[in-house]
């Protein structure tokens, strides 16, 4: 009887089951027939691709953007590494810089390279430390830098080696302070911020390692003055800052006629440039607007709610001729501004912005549209500025406003920085 009782209730388990998983399967086939119906095939492969990936990430073990070894190095203090002289006021510096590979369209990687350049034509010796995590070939990266930046005239070798004794070292980015702060070289460690680098991730590890660096006591020179207030502020951080520059040797105005277009700086991979933002906000520009024509830069994109023109990573030479036909351009940052609202005014074109401190406070230029961070405020934005009767004198003017933001002020600035640090000090011991 027992038995029987028993295999009558694991029949009746078994038939529930198969209820539930029927029920499962039926409400996940209604579940895609929806999506379909409302978003299409598009939306529906990209959920399929994105549970796939999140399955196989949770499969691998994450690997770090830094290598393990310098992570775990004893975490003492090395701002106290020895400067082994002080530097005659007038005498050339000896400059280190590690730095991440760089890659083709890295507005990062431009904006180091620019400031090295303008060291160099100060007299001032630079190097060039790669800090490739992965180990890639050495070669390859120097390669590329010749090629990307050929009027920088800097030795190129392999941070995970030993660097060379110089003046001042500097940390690029968070993974490269942690190799900075292990040498045991001689140079005052500096730290060039460009962004709040805990913001590019969500909240877990690599947030609170790259966040940990801003207490490393490095001398911070950052890129703008909001990220200099954050991390003297909730950090202690001794920062100065250098202004954004506009190169306007590469960036400027060449038409005074009819502008018919809309720039639009596209990263999906990279969240803080707020890629979703910007289409919906330009799919309800088109809806009201279906003859603007749409310029898509920074990445290839696939298919858009919009008809659109794409260009991918472009160079400076062909991004001014494509500022130059559009009288707007949408630039979202959701961390420190990017060097696109100058290029595009360099240009002529009016820069769509949203309106954040980190933004408004570290360029304020008239000329840019500060807007709140919504789609239908960002559409309004676009649609009044190409609908302006005086587009052309705006135009003229935004170009002008410029002209004077060159960035041979932020490589004077960064000088004078330098000097203050290595030629005003005695020399120390370390503790």
């Amino acid at each position: 009887m027992v038995m029987r009782s028993i295999l009558r209730s694991m029949a009746r388990i078994e038939r529930t089951r198969e209820t539930l998983v029927a029920s499962m399967l039926y409400r996940r086939i209604r579940q895609v027939q929806r999506v379909l119906m409302a978003e299409g095939a598009g939306i529906l492969l990209g959920r399929l691709v994105r549970r796939v990936a999140r399955r196989i990430e949770s499969a691998a073990s994450p690997e770090l953007p830094v290598r393990k070894s310098d992570v775990l190095a004893p975490d003492v203090k090395r701002n106290a590494t020895p400067m082994t002289r002080v530097v005659p006021r007038d005498a050339p510096l000896v400059v280190n810089w590690v730095l991440t590979p760089p890659s083709r369209g890295s507005g990062g990687h431009t904006t180091i390279f620019r400031l090295i350049h303008l060291l160099e034509q100060r007299g001032h010796q630079n190097r060039v430390y790669v800090y490739d995590r992965y180990l890639g070939d050495m070669e390859m990266h120097a390669s590329m830098i010749r090629q990307l930046f050929p009027l920088v005239r800097a030795a190129i070798g392999d941070a995970t080696k030993r660097l060379a004794p110089c003046d001042a070292i500097f940390a690029t980015a968070w993974p490269t302070a942690y190799r900075v702060r292990n040498s045991d070289v001689s140079g005052k460690r500096f730290y060039l911020v460009q962004d709040f680098e805990p913001y590019f991730y969500p909240a877990g590890t690599e947030s609170v390692l790259a966040e940990a660096t801003y207490r490393f006591g490095f001398r911070g020179v950052t890129i703008g003055r909001w990220l200099a207030h954050k991390l003297s502020d909730d950090y202690g951080m001794h920062c100065d800052h250098v202004e954004f520059g506009c190169d306007t040797g590469r960036y400027f105005m060449t038409n005074a006629g009819r502008r018919p277009g809309v720039a639009f700086y596209a990263r999906p991979r990279v969240h803080r440039r707020g890629f979703q933002l910007g289409v919906l906000a330009l799919e309800s520009f088109s809806k009201r607007h279906p003859d603007a024509e749409i310029h898509v830069f920074g990445e290839a994109v696939g298919k858009l709610p919009f008809p659109y023109t794409g260009h991918g990573v472009i160079s400076p030479e062909e991004l001014n001729a494509l500022y130059n036909r559009c009288a707007a351009g949408l630039s979202l940052s959701l961390t420190n501004i990017s060097l696109i609202p100058l290029e595009l005014l360099g240009a002529g074109c009016i820069p769509i912005v949203n309106d954040a401190p980190h933004n408004r406070s570290t360029i304020s230029n008239p000329y840019i549209r500060y807007v709140p961070a919504t789609p239908g405020s960002l559409a309004e934005a676009i649609a009044e500025v190409i609908a302006a009767p005086n587009l052309v004198e705006r135009a003229a003017e935004a170009a002008a406003s410029v002209r004077t933001a060159t960035w041979e002020q932020a490589g004077e600035a960064l000088e004078r920085v330098l000097r203050l640090e290595l030629c005003s000090s005695p020399a120390y011991e370390r503790s």
